[in-house]
């Protein structure tokens, strides 16, 4: 059981959001906490079917498909802060990402079965966001933060924040010192969390 649960959306292994999050993950083991991380390109993750499926269990995720989101459900049943790290693509997360998030809101969340409405399974957990982007945040960033505070209020959990960074062009380096520090700020924060 990890405290910590971090699903890496990027299809580029070292690149820049798998830097910033790997300063984030070093600030937080080094701080004694348990991390777990997921690479989400490198995993048999399905789309959902909207089979419904999933809603005929009440205490546990029950989806049909059998592939790499079995450990994931596990994971974050288990953690108690789960950190989405992703470039933004089309002012959204990336495919594997976004998968991942359609088989939990709806293997987690049992909301949509034929006999009412059953509970949230991950209800309490804190949700971040460590997002990097071409765009300046506030115009790269804006709509996938604004998604995922709905998401967060729909499934129960408590939205904790956004570090998004920069990439200013491909003949500039991603990583300064400014963003270092925006990353280990961050892990402090998470660190001190009260939730």
């Amino acid at each position: 059981m990890s405290e910590f649960i971090v699903l890496k959306g990027s299809p580029r292994t070292g690149g820049n959001t798998h830097s910033l999050a790997r300063i984030v993950t070093d600030e937080l083991t080094a701080a004694g906490k348990s991390v777990e991380e997921y690479d989400l390109y490198r995993m048999d993750i399905r789309p959902c079917l909207a089979c419904r499926s999933c809603q005929e269990n009440l205490l546990e995720p029950a989806c049909i498909q059998h592939d790499d989101m079995q450990k994931i459900f596990q994971a974050i049943l288990s953690c108690r802060v789960v950190i989405l790290a992703t470039p933004v693509y089309s002012w959204y997360c990336t495919p594997p990402m976004k998968a991942a998030l359609d088989r939990l809101v709806y293997a987690m969340n049992k909301f949509y079965g034929k006999s009412g409405k059953g509970p949230s399974l991950w209800a309490g957990k804190t949700l971040a966001l460590l997002v990097t982007c071409g765009y300046p945040p506030e115009k790269g960033a804006d709509l996938l933060e604004s998604g995922i505070r709905r998401y967060c209020s729909h499934s129960g959990l408590h939205y904790f924040g956004m570090l998004a960074e920069h990439h200013e062009g491909y003949q500039t380096a991603f990583l300064t010192d400014e963003k270092r520090k925006h990353a280990v700020q961050f892990a402090e924060r998470l660190l001190e969390r009260r939730i």
